[in-house]
């Protein structure tokens, strides 16, 4: 068996494609195109990238983009003060805090001061307060791209056994959850789990997320399984790779996502739905 790749550069594609409509529908009837405020504080290489690839899709799609790169000894209160300003801007959407921030900033208690209604990322407590309440809102933009990126396989997912490798809460959590809206058995495997290869091996579905070049073997990988790869490492020779090892898990998995090019186009595009879903909601009321 060899599995068919999710292409989540090309589902992203097609999800921008159909925002860039729906944009430009807006702009012909006389409304305003929704508005992303980015904020950069420090100079964190891999969130400079990010951050591009954010604002580069707001720029393809008809979006504006506003950006703060703030300097890295900027402190909370600067931050909070900027957030304070950004809440109250009616022509603003959308707030994104790139993480992770300086250390010396909390980031939680930023995430709590963002207006949950602006909270494009989804991370702030009353929306994944919303999404455990199975009524969600705005959600976290991972899990939510790669609830898409299922929903293209056209796989029932109910009853399914699912397994989410990581706990954190920008992703593990909240895709746990999002798994069990869909109607999935879900396990949450974390660093103190035990018989993680048989755990593993009884997952239907698949999503990891640990940050860990290769730490899923691919002979733990359940025939048939749908493997999600949220891990994006760089190795020292300078290739990326994902948490799962690849070659050896796809002569097992029915569909796998490769790294690059499946849940992280998948992220960015989310997190500009989100950003129009934002707008929507907030006219309405």
């Amino acid at each position: 068996m060899t599995a068919q790749l999710i292409d989540g550069k090309a589902i992203s594609e097609n999800l921008l494609s159909v925002l860039r409509q729906r944009v430009a529908a807006r702009v012909s009837a006389g409304k305003r195109p929704p508005c992303l405020a980015v904020v950069l504080v420090g100079g964190n290489p891999a969130s400079h990238i990010y951050v591009n690839k954010k604002r580069q899709s707001c720029e393809a799609i008809g979006f504006r983009s506003l950006a703060y790169d703030l300097p890295a000894e900027s402190s909370a209160q600067e931050l909070l003060a900027l957030i304070a300003k950004l809440n109250t801007d009616e022509e603003v959407d959308g707030i994104l805090v790139q993480l992770p921030l300086p250390d010396h900033i909390e980031s939680s208690l930023v995430i709590e001061c963002i207006d949950p209604k602006k909270d494009v990322d989804g991370f702030h407590p009353y929306n994944l307060g919303r999404l455990a309440q199975r009524v969600p809102l705005l959600r976290p933009c991972t899990p939510k791209g790669i609830m898409t990126m299922l929903h293209t396989l056209h796989v029932d997912l109910h009853g399914l056994n699912a397994v989410v490798v990581g706990a954190s809460n920008i992703v593990g959590r909240p895709m746990a959850l999002e798994l069990m809206l869909a109607g999935c058995t879900v396990t949450i495997c974390h660093r103190f789990t035990r018989d993680l290869p048989d755990i593993v091996g009884r997952a239907e579905i698949l999503v990891v997320a640990v940050g860990k070049p290769g730490f899923i073997k691919g002979e733990w990988v359940r025939d048939g399984a749908i493997v999600v790869d949220v891990g994006i490492n760089r190795l020292e020779n300078g290739k990326i790779c994902g948490d799962v090892e690849f070659d050896a898990a796809r002569q097992r998995a029915g569909w796998i996502t490769p790294v690059p090019g499946g849940v992280g186009p998948m992220t960015v595009a989310t997190l500009m739905e989100n950003t129009l879903e934002a707008l929507e909601a907030r006219e309405l009321g």
